[in-house]
């Protein structure tokens, strides 16, 4: 048994369980849905949690007090819950899981966490799937510190960049498709190294990075995983070229700069004889 369920409640330590695998899965664009070994659904905690039998863990591995560090989880596609095309076009990528186990026949009581943590590689298997689960410790392979680099290592708009991108984001909307290209209604500036997220139709949660743009038609880097149906509305936010004089001159926030712009190269070695 792992060490997570060592301090399990009263009713973990009956003679006879009846014990339910649960999963809760909580996507980037906000969907969350509940899945059970169980052969019926079970409501647990407002949430429905709906029978997916063919739903296993395996590989689990637990140390101490930390989350998994590995563990695989398979199960088949079902259409309602987790559907191939959902899988295919990266809506799953990321999601949040949240794995326990609880008395399917007193479904009220407190489930025990056995795992948490995040879909890393999801592999297609024909009419089922398996995803590996990274766990906390996965962070403790970030470097101790970030590498020089003359470009800036923030994200436009995030903590150390800290500029607001409220007015950078803007709303369209897409009226024709063809492979990567996407012609907006109106052009926006500044779309370079931007991000386009479709919010409504077909494609509604899913977004990809702008690479070129001319007027109103942006390039992406990944055409749209479906066909579009008519014009549909598009979230658009600017971009940055992540260089020193487009921090300074385009958004005033040189003082926020990460990055080593005038720090000399490897190469200043090689420019003089024994250097």
């Amino acid at each position: 048994m792992p060490e997570s369920l060592t301090a399990a409640p009263d009713w973990l330590r009956e003679e006879v369980l009846t014990l339910a695998w649960c999963w809760r899965l909580a996507r980037r664009d906000g969907v969350v849905i509940g899945l059970t070994s169980h052969d019926r659904d079970l409501l647990i905690g407002g949430l429905l949690y709906r029978a997916a039998p063919g739903m296993k863990p395996s590989a689990l591995e637990t140390s101490d007090s930390l989350d998994a560090a590995t563990m695989d989880l398979e199960g088949a596609i079902a259409s309602d819950a987790i559907a191939a095309r959902d899988l295919d076009a990266g809506r799953w990528d990321g999601a949040e899981l949240e794995l326990f186990v609880t008395d399917w026949t007193a479904a009220d009581v407190a489930p025990v966490t056995v795992a948490r943590g995040s879909l890393g590689a999801i592999e297609r298997r024909g009419a089922a799937f398996a995803a590996e689960l990274q766990g906390v410790t996965r962070l403790l392979d970030r470097p101790v510190c970030p590498a020089t680099s003359p470009s800036c290592r923030a994200m436009l708009g995030d903590r150390a960049c800290r500029v607001d991108l409220a007015p950078l984001t803007h709303v369209r909307r897409v009226v024709a498709v063809e492979g990567r290209a996407v012609t907006l209604d109106s052009a926006v500036a500044g779309m370079v190294f931007g991000e386009l997220l479709w919010i409504e139709g077909a494609n509604c949660g899913l977004a990809s990075p702008v690479i070129a743009a001319d007027g109103a038609v942006l390039q992406l880097a990944e055409g749209p995983s479906f066909a579009l149906a008519g014009a549909a509305r598009v979230r658009l936010t600017e971009g940055c070229d992540n260089q020193l004089a487009t921090c300074r001159d385009r958004f005033a926030n040189a003082i926020n700069f990460r990055g080593e712009a005038h720090l000399p190269g490897n190469d200043l070695l090689t420019r003089y004889p024994g250097g």
